[in-house]
């Protein structure tokens, strides 16, 4: 089963990109909006990077705006996150996640378990 599952992550140096991907069960994709968060080390909480509703309207945090794009895949039910211009600050476990209920939800419910992202100098 599917559910949400994360892949891409791995080990660039300063300056160089990664495409996240997360492949999400059909009866999750976009009805409700996705998202992409990162968890730092040593932080306990997930800070939002970057979301998409379900028309397609994106939204970015201060940090990655103008060097992260998401962007979906109707057809391959697919989220993606490209990350250009990384920095170290960039390090972190990055998860997707969904929404979904009788109604949208506010908060999301459905995680992947997460890729780890690490950025050298």
């Amino acid at each position: 089963q599917v559910q949400l599952r994360e892949s891409g992550g791995g080990s660039v140096q300063a300056g160089g990109s990664l495409k996240l991907s997360c492949r999400v069960s059909p009866y999750l994709f976009s009805g409700c909006g996705m998202t992409w968060y990162r968890q730092t080390p040593g932080k306990e909480e997930r800070d939002l990077v970057s979301s998409i509703t379900p028309d397609g309207t994106a939204g970015y945090s201060d940090s990655v705006r103008g060097r992260f794009t998401i962007s979906q895949d109707n057809a391959k039910n697919t989220l993606y996150l490209q990350m250009n211009s990384l920095t170290t600050e960039d390090t972190a476990v990055y998860y997707c996640a969904t929404k979904s209920g009788p109604t949208c939800p506010l908060r999301y419910n459905h995680w992947g378990q997460g890729t780890q992202v690490t950025v050298s100098s």
